[in-house]
């Protein structure tokens, strides 16, 4: 995305959240098939990330959904731990490691073509607009593709000790509850949910390394502290203006209980109505307190996955 030092940048890694805009690989890369050795390294260090990071991603889906039950982040920990143990904290976590090898993929498959088809016969650069533009309908194709494993990840985050006995049992069962359309349960604000974050990440992002590279040397390549603060400030800020959208959307994936809520608006007006305002931004806290680990995680084994993969920035 950016013009200067892009390879020197995080923002192409996976850092446990569900949208992202792909990397922009060059066509040497393309040909000599590093742009793999690329993916692989995002596709391991996203996946170790959210392993390291998964109990507090299961705090935050605990507080998103049972808010006013469990209140607290310290109530909400050890509840989980009386229910299940400490295994239990990283309950979700296989099924949403498993999908981060199709969703790179996909994702950077259709940023690619819909980046061709936006320049056609022109060799001009994309511009910003183009490229938020790119990566927005890329993200929504790989999330449409994907969107059933986000479903099952999230009930495996809130299922109970001995609920399901495995993928294929909770996949039968979710479908019994409501057929097909159960696995996309809360699309629409999560699609919505991609356009503000992608582009509020963005702009935050090259707004701030722009001017710390005004009080600098062009030339001079940015340390990893200002890159991962650059980053953290941005994802944080992406967030908290799209936290609600992802908020509903795990609340239409969680409860399909006869009754309740299902669908955006009538979720919106349940939350308010009973919670407030505040009650959109459930489960924040332990969202933010993930961003800075996953993200010197990310980076941390994406260098070395890298460096084993024999593959150089450019």
């Amino acid at each position: 995305m950016l013009s200067f030092n892009r390879r020197e940048t995080i923002k192409y890694m996976d850092i446990g959240e569900d949208i992202g805009v792909p990397e922009d690989f060059t066509t040497g890369e393309m040909v000599s098939g590093m742009w793999w050795r690329h993916l692989v390294s995002g596709g391991v260090a996203g996946g170790v990330s959210r392993t390291c990071t998964a109990p507090l991603d299961r705090i935050k889906v605990y507080l998103q959904v049972h808010g006013t039950r469990h209140c607290k982040i310290k109530s909400c920990f050890r509840y989980m731990l009386r229910e299940g143990g400490s295994i239990s904290l990283w309950r979700g976590n296989g099924i949403n490691v498993l999908k981060i090898g199709p969703e790179s993929a996909l994702k950077f498959m259709a940023y690619e073509q819909i980046k061709r088809t936006i320049k056609g016969d022109d060799i001009r650069e994309l511009g910003l607009y183009e490229r938020l533009m790119a990566g927005s309908l890329a993200g929504g194709i790989s999330q449409s593709a994907i969107y059933p494993l986000e479903v099952l990840k999230t009930r495996f985050a809130l299922r109970k000790t001995g609920e399901y006995s495995g993928l294929v049992d909770a996949t039968k069962k979710i479908y019994r509850q409501g057929g097909l359309k159960s696995f996309y349960r809360g699309y629409i604000p999560n699609l919505m949910g991609i356009i503000p974050y992608a582009g509020i990440d963005l702009a935050v992002y090259e707004t701030l390394k722009n001017r710390y590279l005004q009080t600098h040397d062009k030339n001079e390549q940015p340390p990893f502290w200002i890159l991962l603060l650059c980053g953290t400030a941005s994802s944080t800020a992406g967030q908290v203006c799209s936290y609600p959208l992802a908020l509903v959307r795990t609340r239409l994936q969680a409860d399909m209980s006869p009754g309740k809520p299902n669908t955006m608006v009538a979720v919106f007006k349940e939350i308010i109505k009973n919670e407030g305002i505040r009650g959109l931004y459930r489960g924040l806290t332990p969202n933010f307190l993930k961003v800075a680990p996953a993200v010197s995680i990310s980076y941390m084994v994406y260098e070395t996955v890298r460096n084993f993969l024999g593959v150089n920035m450019t």
